[in-house]
């Protein structure tokens, strides 16, 4: 396996735990639908969370944060739309991205942004600019 695959791998690990600590329950972990994939989906008490987990072993923080791309953010709001379909769920949604910074598990900083992106307005300008272009 490639170190970057293993940084993500822990990284994920790392995130979930987080979470859980913070009262989630993890529902899925690299849930896909073709080629879309949702890193973790977790609930708490009325809030569905689709968390984007981004791992740097030597950037900082804000190199991760940047790395959620708007492609990327376009990509987890249609995952999520096609997990919704299967999973319906009248609870509030919430698009977040986890951080995980270190080079080790042991000493890695783990940062929790809620909210971080809404999927919307990425969405209505995705299908205007699919509808022009047809």
């Amino acid at each position: 396996m490639a170190a970057h695959n293993t940084t993500g791998k822990w990284g994920e690990e790392k995130a979930a735990a987080f979470l859980r600590a913070m009262g989630y329950d993890i529902l899925e972990r690299n849930w896909r639908c073709g080629h879309l994939e949702l890193d973790i989906i977790a609930r708490r008490k009325d809030v569905l969370a689709f968390v984007e987990v981004k791992t740097r072993s030597q950037e900082g923080e804000y190199a991760a944060i940047a790395s959620v791309t708007p492609a990327k953010r376009l990509a987890c709001a249609y995952a999520a739309d096609a997990y919704l379909q299967e999973h319906p769920c009248t609870c509030s949604l919430s698009f977040d991205v986890v951080t995980v910074v270190g080079s080790t598990p042991e000493t890695a900083s783990v940062s929790h942004y809620e909210n971080a992106f809404s999927p919307r307005q990425l969405l209505r300008k995705d299908q205007k600019r699919r509808s022009r272009a047809y």
